[in-house]
Protein backbone atom coordinates (compact mmCIF):
# COMPACT_ATOMS: atom_id res chain seq x y z
CA UNK A 1 0.00 0.00 0.00
CA UNK A 2 1.19 3.43 -1.22
CA UNK A 3 2.00 5.99 1.53
CA UNK A 4 0.95 10.10 0.73
CA UNK A 5 2.21 12.57 2.83
CA UNK A 6 0.31 15.42 3.82
CA UNK A 7 2.35 18.45 5.08
CA UNK A 8 0.97 21.79 6.45
CA UNK A 9 -0.43 23.84 9.28
CA UNK A 10 -3.18 21.26 11.42
CA UNK A 11 -4.07 24.19 14.14
CA UNK A 12 -5.33 26.91 11.66
CA UNK A 13 -6.38 24.02 8.00
CA UNK A 14 -6.90 21.08 10.77
CA UNK A 15 -10.45 21.09 8.56
CA UNK A 16 -9.23 20.96 5.21
CA UNK A 17 -6.03 18.41 5.69
CA UNK A 18 -8.78 16.04 7.63
CA UNK A 19 -10.67 15.98 4.84
CA UNK A 20 -7.95 15.32 2.91
CA UNK A 21 -6.75 12.93 4.84
CA UNK A 22 -10.11 10.71 4.81
CA UNK A 23 -10.38 11.04 0.84
CA UNK A 24 -6.45 9.79 0.48
CA UNK A 25 -7.61 6.99 2.95
CA UNK A 26 -11.03 6.06 1.22
CA UNK A 27 -9.00 5.67 -1.82
CA UNK A 28 -6.85 3.11 -0.51
CA UNK A 29 -3.82 4.85 0.39
CA UNK A 30 -2.20 5.36 3.83
CA UNK A 31 -1.45 9.03 5.26
CA UNK A 32 1.64 10.54 6.65
CA UNK A 33 0.36 13.37 8.45
CA UNK A 34 3.00 15.89 9.13
CA UNK A 35 1.80 19.54 11.06
CA UNK A 36 3.72 22.69 10.42
CA UNK A 37 1.45 25.07 12.53
CA UNK A 38 3.09 26.16 15.78
CA UNK A 39 -0.20 25.55 17.91
CA UNK A 40 -2.18 22.58 18.77
CA UNK A 41 -3.39 20.60 15.96
CA UNK A 42 -6.72 20.09 15.13
CA UNK A 43 -6.32 16.20 14.62
CA UNK A 44 -3.61 14.34 16.15
CA UNK A 45 -0.81 14.35 13.14
CA UNK A 46 1.68 11.59 12.68
CA UNK A 47 4.80 14.15 12.87
CA UNK A 48 4.01 16.36 15.36
CA UNK A 49 5.51 20.40 15.30
CA UNK A 50 8.01 19.36 18.15
CA UNK A 51 9.51 17.25 15.33
CA UNK A 52 9.27 19.75 12.79
CA UNK A 53 11.13 22.73 14.99
CA UNK A 54 13.67 20.34 16.62
CA UNK A 55 14.59 19.10 12.96
CA UNK A 56 14.89 22.95 12.53
CA UNK A 57 17.64 23.49 15.29
CA UNK A 58 14.95 24.91 17.79
CA UNK A 59 12.64 23.49 20.27
CA UNK A 60 9.32 24.39 19.42
CA UNK A 61 8.45 26.55 23.13
CA UNK A 62 11.05 28.36 22.55
CA UNK A 63 9.89 28.95 19.19
CA UNK A 64 6.30 30.14 20.15
CA UNK A 65 7.54 32.29 23.50
CA UNK A 66 9.48 34.82 20.99
CA UNK A 67 5.78 35.79 19.48
CA UNK A 68 7.70 35.97 16.40
CA UNK A 69 5.88 34.94 13.07
CA UNK A 70 9.09 35.27 10.69
CA UNK A 71 11.52 33.68 12.86
CA UNK A 72 8.70 31.16 13.59
CA UNK A 73 8.15 30.30 9.78
CA UNK A 74 11.80 30.54 9.42
CA UNK A 75 12.51 27.57 12.15
CA UNK A 76 9.18 25.53 10.63
CA UNK A 77 10.58 25.65 6.72
CA UNK A 78 14.31 24.86 7.67
CA UNK A 79 12.78 21.95 9.98
CA UNK A 80 10.65 20.65 6.53
CA UNK A 81 13.43 21.21 4.74
CA UNK A 82 15.73 18.82 6.45
CA UNK A 83 12.90 16.40 7.76
CA UNK A 84 10.87 15.61 4.90
CA UNK A 85 13.56 14.40 2.76
CA UNK A 86 15.19 12.44 5.56
CA UNK A 87 11.34 10.96 5.84
CA UNK A 88 11.21 9.82 1.94
CA UNK A 89 14.71 8.36 2.44
CA UNK A 90 13.34 6.32 5.18
CA UNK A 91 10.63 4.68 2.73
CA UNK A 92 7.46 6.50 5.03
CA UNK A 93 6.08 8.25 2.12
CA UNK A 94 5.55 7.51 -1.63
CA UNK A 95 4.31 11.15 -2.77
CA UNK A 96 3.38 14.35 -0.84
CA UNK A 97 0.31 16.92 -0.70
CA UNK A 98 -0.33 20.40 0.68
CA UNK A 99 -2.89 23.35 0.98
CA UNK A 100 -2.62 26.87 1.90
CA UNK A 101 -1.54 30.61 1.33
CA UNK A 102 1.33 32.41 1.33
CA UNK A 103 2.38 31.02 4.82
CA UNK A 104 1.45 27.75 4.51
CA UNK A 105 2.85 27.68 0.62
CA UNK A 106 5.64 28.68 1.79
CA UNK A 107 6.46 26.18 4.75
CA UNK A 108 5.24 23.00 2.72
CA UNK A 109 7.25 24.24 -0.61
CA UNK A 110 10.26 24.43 1.55
CA UNK A 111 10.60 20.79 2.35
CA UNK A 112 9.13 19.65 -0.98
CA UNK A 113 12.20 21.28 -2.69
CA UNK A 114 14.06 18.76 -1.18
CA UNK A 115 12.52 16.10 -2.75
CA UNK A 116 14.23 14.26 -5.23
CA UNK A 117 13.10 14.90 -8.98
CA UNK A 118 10.00 12.27 -9.91
CA UNK A 119 8.61 12.08 -6.52
CA UNK A 120 4.87 13.11 -6.95
CA UNK A 121 4.73 17.21 -5.09
CA UNK A 122 1.28 18.64 -5.28
CA UNK A 123 0.97 22.28 -3.81
CA UNK A 124 -2.90 23.70 -3.91
CA UNK A 125 -2.13 27.53 -3.34
CA UNK A 126 -3.69 30.79 -3.38
CA UNK A 127 -0.39 32.10 -5.21
CA UNK A 128 -0.37 29.51 -7.43
CA UNK A 129 -1.57 31.96 -10.26
CA UNK A 130 1.25 34.27 -9.71
CA UNK A 131 4.99 34.10 -10.12
CA UNK A 132 5.63 30.80 -8.59
CA UNK A 133 9.32 30.67 -8.69
CA UNK A 134 10.06 31.36 -5.32
CA UNK A 135 8.57 28.37 -4.73
CA UNK A 136 8.90 26.16 -7.20
CA UNK A 137 12.85 26.51 -7.49
CA UNK A 138 14.35 23.91 -9.66
CA UNK A 139 11.97 20.96 -8.31
CA UNK A 140 9.22 19.80 -10.02
CA UNK A 141 6.52 20.45 -7.53
CA UNK A 142 3.36 20.73 -9.56
CA UNK A 143 1.35 24.32 -8.28
CA UNK A 144 -2.84 23.89 -8.15
CA UNK A 145 -4.64 27.53 -8.00
CA UNK A 146 -7.07 27.24 -5.19
CA UNK A 147 -9.32 29.78 -6.67
CA UNK A 148 -10.94 30.34 -3.50
CA UNK A 149 -9.14 31.05 0.11
CA UNK A 150 -7.98 27.60 1.60
CA UNK A 151 -10.52 28.72 4.73
CA UNK A 152 -13.01 25.28 4.98
CA UNK A 153 -14.71 23.28 3.03
CA UNK A 154 -17.09 24.75 0.17
CA UNK A 155 -18.84 23.45 -2.74
CA UNK A 156 -15.56 25.24 -4.59
CA UNK A 157 -12.87 24.21 -2.13
CA UNK A 158 -14.20 20.57 -2.23
CA UNK A 159 -13.61 20.08 -5.39
CA UNK A 160 -10.38 21.53 -6.16
CA UNK A 161 -9.06 19.51 -2.69
CA UNK A 162 -10.44 16.16 -4.41
CA UNK A 163 -9.13 17.22 -7.62
CA UNK A 164 -5.52 17.55 -5.99
CA UNK A 165 -5.76 14.17 -3.38
CA UNK A 166 -6.77 12.59 -7.19
CA UNK A 167 -4.30 13.89 -9.19
CA UNK A 168 -1.59 13.03 -6.24
CA UNK A 169 -3.46 9.52 -5.95
CA UNK A 170 -2.99 8.84 -9.26
CA UNK A 171 0.81 9.48 -9.76
CA UNK A 172 1.43 7.45 -6.83
CA UNK A 173 -0.68 4.86 -7.72
CA UNK A 174 0.19 4.72 -11.23
CA UNK A 175 4.14 4.88 -10.68
CA UNK A 176 4.68 0.90 -11.22
CA UNK A 177 1.85 0.02 -13.64
CA UNK A 178 3.92 2.21 -16.39
CA UNK A 179 3.69 0.22 -19.86
CA UNK A 180 7.24 -0.98 -20.47
CA UNK A 181 9.60 0.06 -22.89
CA UNK A 182 8.86 -2.29 -26.05
CA UNK A 183 12.10 -2.97 -26.82
CA UNK A 184 15.75 -2.50 -25.08
CA UNK A 185 16.41 -0.11 -27.59
CA UNK A 186 13.50 2.53 -26.64
CA UNK A 187 14.73 1.90 -22.71
CA UNK A 188 16.29 5.88 -22.07
CA UNK A 189 15.95 4.65 -18.56
CA UNK A 190 19.19 2.23 -19.19
CA UNK A 191 21.27 4.55 -21.00
CA UNK A 192 23.88 6.69 -19.90
CA UNK A 193 22.58 10.44 -19.97
CA UNK A 194 24.07 13.74 -20.56
CA UNK A 195 22.94 17.13 -20.14
CA UNK A 196 23.03 19.89 -22.81
CA UNK A 197 22.12 23.30 -23.33
CA UNK A 198 20.44 24.98 -25.89
CA UNK A 199 18.67 28.24 -26.60
CA UNK A 200 16.72 29.10 -29.41
CA UNK A 201 20.03 30.59 -31.55
CA UNK A 202 21.55 27.53 -30.81
CA UNK A 203 18.62 25.13 -31.73
CA UNK A 204 20.81 23.54 -34.85
CA UNK A 205 24.00 22.59 -33.43
CA UNK A 206 22.21 21.33 -29.99
CA UNK A 207 19.48 18.93 -32.22
CA UNK A 208 22.56 17.35 -34.55
CA UNK A 209 24.85 16.81 -31.56
CA UNK A 210 21.63 14.99 -29.68
CA UNK A 211 21.25 12.79 -32.84
CA UNK A 212 24.86 12.02 -32.95
CA UNK A 213 24.91 11.15 -29.21
CA UNK A 214 21.68 8.97 -28.91
CA UNK A 215 23.03 6.99 -32.17
CA UNK A 216 26.71 6.69 -30.01
CA UNK A 217 24.14 4.89 -27.41
CA UNK A 218 23.23 8.02 -24.89
CA UNK A 219 19.95 9.16 -23.21
CA UNK A 220 20.57 13.55 -24.03
CA UNK A 221 18.52 15.57 -21.48
CA UNK A 222 18.41 19.07 -23.34
CA UNK A 223 17.82 22.01 -20.98
CA UNK A 224 16.48 25.04 -22.12
CA UNK A 225 19.37 28.01 -21.06
CA UNK A 226 16.97 30.83 -19.84
CA UNK A 227 17.80 30.74 -16.08
CA UNK A 228 15.50 28.49 -14.34
CA UNK A 229 17.21 25.56 -16.95
CA UNK A 230 20.82 26.30 -16.21
CA UNK A 231 19.58 26.11 -12.03
CA UNK A 232 18.06 22.66 -12.57
CA UNK A 233 20.58 21.35 -14.79
CA UNK A 234 23.16 22.33 -12.24
CA UNK A 235 21.32 20.73 -9.13
CA UNK A 236 20.60 17.66 -11.22
CA UNK A 237 24.01 17.28 -11.81
CA UNK A 238 24.86 17.58 -7.98
CA UNK A 239 22.58 14.66 -7.77
CA UNK A 240 24.47 12.67 -10.30
CA UNK A 241 21.96 12.06 -12.77
CA UNK A 242 24.35 12.69 -15.79
CA UNK A 243 27.44 10.89 -16.94
CA UNK A 244 28.97 13.49 -19.39
CA UNK A 245 28.06 17.22 -19.94
CA UNK A 246 27.59 19.26 -23.04
CA UNK A 247 27.04 22.41 -22.08
CA UNK A 248 27.09 24.51 -25.53
CA UNK A 249 25.00 27.07 -24.90
CA UNK A 250 26.07 29.51 -21.54
CA UNK A 251 24.06 32.67 -22.38
CA UNK A 252 23.03 32.82 -18.60
CA UNK A 253 26.33 33.80 -18.02
CA UNK A 254 25.70 36.78 -19.96
CA UNK A 255 22.81 37.19 -18.29
CA UNK A 256 24.01 37.11 -14.54
CA UNK A 257 27.02 39.32 -15.39
CA UNK A 258 25.02 42.07 -16.74
CA UNK A 259 21.51 41.85 -15.19
CA UNK A 260 19.44 40.22 -17.64
CA UNK A 261 16.71 38.53 -16.60
CA UNK A 262 17.32 35.09 -17.91
CA UNK A 263 20.13 34.62 -15.48
CA UNK A 264 20.86 31.12 -13.62
CA UNK A 265 23.31 32.70 -10.94
CA UNK A 266 26.57 33.14 -10.10
CA UNK A 267 27.02 29.75 -9.81
CA UNK A 268 26.07 28.26 -13.05
CA UNK A 269 29.24 26.62 -14.95
CA UNK A 270 30.43 24.80 -11.42
CA UNK A 271 28.38 21.48 -11.15
CA UNK A 272 29.96 19.56 -13.89
CA UNK A 273 33.58 20.52 -12.16
CA UNK A 274 32.49 19.75 -9.06
CA UNK A 275 31.43 16.64 -9.99
CA UNK A 276 34.34 15.81 -11.65
CA UNK A 277 32.97 14.95 -15.01
CA UNK A 278 33.26 14.93 -18.85
CA UNK A 279 32.27 17.78 -20.59
CA UNK A 280 32.86 19.51 -23.32
CA UNK A 281 31.77 23.88 -23.15
CA UNK A 282 31.49 26.51 -25.48
CA UNK A 283 29.97 30.24 -25.86
CA UNK A 284 26.75 29.77 -27.47
CA UNK A 285 24.45 32.73 -27.40
CA UNK A 286 26.89 34.56 -25.40
CA UNK A 287 26.80 37.96 -27.72
CA UNK A 288 23.26 38.69 -25.97
CA UNK A 289 21.61 40.12 -22.57
CA UNK A 290 18.08 39.20 -22.17
CA UNK A 291 15.61 41.54 -21.42
CA UNK A 292 11.46 41.37 -21.54
CA UNK A 293 9.31 43.13 -23.06
CA UNK A 294 11.22 46.60 -24.48
CA UNK A 295 9.72 48.70 -21.87
CA UNK A 296 11.17 46.64 -19.32
CA UNK A 297 15.07 47.48 -20.77
CA UNK A 298 16.93 49.75 -18.89
CA UNK A 299 17.74 53.01 -19.85
CA UNK A 300 21.36 52.83 -20.14
CA UNK A 301 20.64 49.73 -23.02
CA UNK A 302 19.22 52.52 -25.26
CA UNK A 303 20.68 53.53 -28.90
CA UNK A 304 22.49 49.79 -28.74
CA UNK A 305 21.88 47.34 -31.31
CA UNK A 306 18.69 45.77 -30.16
CA UNK A 307 16.44 42.62 -31.20
CA UNK A 308 13.32 42.21 -30.52
CA UNK A 309 12.94 38.57 -31.00
CA UNK A 310 9.24 38.44 -29.75
CA UNK A 311 6.85 40.84 -27.72
CA UNK A 312 7.85 39.16 -24.42
CA UNK A 313 11.64 38.87 -25.14
CA UNK A 314 14.26 42.25 -25.87
CA UNK A 315 18.11 41.20 -26.24
CA UNK A 316 21.12 43.73 -26.45
CA UNK A 317 24.06 43.06 -27.94
CA UNK A 318 27.33 43.14 -26.39
CA UNK A 319 29.71 45.47 -26.72
CA UNK A 320 33.00 44.41 -26.92
CA UNK A 321 34.16 45.45 -23.47
CA UNK A 322 30.95 43.37 -22.06
CA UNK A 323 32.16 40.13 -24.23
CA UNK A 324 35.67 40.32 -22.54
CA UNK A 325 34.02 40.38 -19.04
CA UNK A 326 32.06 37.19 -19.70
CA UNK A 327 35.02 35.83 -21.19
CA UNK A 328 37.12 36.14 -17.46
CA UNK A 329 33.76 35.38 -16.10
CA UNK A 330 33.81 31.37 -17.83
CA UNK A 331 37.49 31.44 -17.87
CA UNK A 332 37.46 31.39 -13.76
CA UNK A 333 34.65 28.80 -13.83
CA UNK A 334 36.76 26.46 -16.05
CA UNK A 335 40.09 27.11 -14.40
CA UNK A 336 38.68 25.23 -11.50
CA UNK A 337 38.67 21.55 -13.48
CA UNK A 338 40.46 18.90 -12.06
CA UNK A 339 39.85 16.36 -14.88
CA UNK A 340 40.50 17.03 -18.71
CA UNK A 341 37.66 19.20 -20.83
CA UNK A 342 36.99 21.47 -24.21
CA UNK A 343 36.38 24.22 -24.72
CA UNK A 344 35.05 25.30 -27.97
CA UNK A 345 35.15 28.29 -29.57
CA UNK A 346 33.24 29.48 -33.16
CA UNK A 347 34.89 31.66 -34.97
CA UNK A 348 31.54 32.15 -37.25
CA UNK A 349 29.71 33.40 -34.79
CA UNK A 350 28.18 31.89 -31.14
CA UNK A 351 24.68 31.64 -32.52
CA UNK A 352 21.98 32.18 -35.59
CA UNK A 353 22.03 36.12 -35.16
CA UNK A 354 25.74 36.13 -34.49
CA UNK A 355 26.72 35.36 -38.28
CA UNK A 356 27.76 37.23 -41.34
CA UNK A 357 24.48 39.24 -42.44
CA UNK A 358 22.36 38.82 -39.30
CA UNK A 359 21.63 41.36 -36.81
CA UNK A 360 24.12 40.54 -34.22
CA UNK A 361 27.30 39.79 -36.50
CA UNK A 362 30.02 40.78 -34.15
CA UNK A 363 33.57 39.62 -35.24
CA UNK A 364 35.43 42.56 -33.06
CA UNK A 365 32.99 41.42 -30.26
CA UNK A 366 33.51 37.92 -30.77
CA UNK A 367 37.34 38.06 -30.93
CA UNK A 368 37.22 40.25 -27.39
CA UNK A 369 35.17 37.16 -25.66
CA UNK A 370 37.51 34.55 -27.44
CA UNK A 371 40.88 36.36 -26.76
CA UNK A 372 39.74 36.87 -23.00
CA UNK A 373 38.79 32.98 -22.53
CA UNK A 374 42.24 32.21 -23.73
CA UNK A 375 44.18 34.62 -21.83
CA UNK A 376 42.32 33.79 -18.79
CA UNK A 377 42.40 30.37 -18.83
CA UNK A 378 45.71 28.98 -17.13
CA UNK A 379 44.71 25.18 -16.12
CA UNK A 380 46.63 22.81 -18.14
CA UNK A 381 43.54 20.62 -18.12
CA UNK A 382 41.14 22.39 -20.34
CA UNK A 383 41.69 22.30 -24.03
CA UNK A 384 40.94 25.06 -26.40
CA UNK A 385 39.82 24.41 -29.61
CA UNK A 386 38.51 27.22 -32.24
CA UNK A 387 36.96 26.21 -35.72
CA UNK A 388 36.45 28.76 -38.64
CA UNK A 389 32.48 27.82 -38.53
CA UNK A 390 29.36 29.12 -36.74
CA UNK A 391 27.86 27.56 -33.73
CA UNK A 392 25.23 25.65 -35.92
CA UNK A 393 26.97 24.45 -38.72
CA UNK A 394 27.25 20.99 -38.55
CA UNK A 395 30.95 20.54 -38.29
CA UNK A 396 30.95 22.65 -34.78
CA UNK A 397 28.25 19.83 -33.60
CA UNK A 398 30.22 17.04 -34.94
CA UNK A 399 33.36 17.96 -33.58
CA UNK A 400 32.16 18.81 -30.02
CA UNK A 401 30.20 15.41 -30.05
CA UNK A 402 33.54 13.24 -30.93
CA UNK A 403 35.36 15.43 -28.00
CA UNK A 404 32.82 14.53 -25.68
CA UNK A 405 32.98 10.55 -26.72
CA UNK A 406 36.72 10.91 -26.30
CA UNK A 407 36.89 12.46 -23.08
CA UNK A 408 33.94 10.16 -21.92
CA UNK A 409 36.27 7.08 -23.45
CA UNK A 410 39.32 8.44 -21.33
CA UNK A 411 37.47 9.12 -17.96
Amino acid sequence: MKTIALVGTFDSKGEEFHFAKELIEKLGFRSLTIHAGTFEPQFEPDISNQEVAAAGGHDLSEVVATGDRGFAADVMASGLANLIPCLYGEGRFDGILSFGGSGGTTLATAGMRELPFGVPKVMVSTMASGNVSTYVGTSDIIMIPSLVDVAGINQISRRVFENAVMAVAGMVGYADRLTEPESAENDEAGKPAIAATMFGVTTPCVSRAKKLLEEAGYDVIVFHANGAGGRIMEKMIDQGVFAAVLDLTTTEVCDDVFDGVLTAGPHRCEAAIRAKLPQVVSVGADEMINFGHISTMPKHYEGRNIHIHNPANTLVRMTADESAAVGRRLAGKWNEAAVPMTVMLPLGGVSMLDAPGKPFDGPEERAALFNAIKENLTNPLVQVRELACNINDDEFAETAVQELLDLIERS
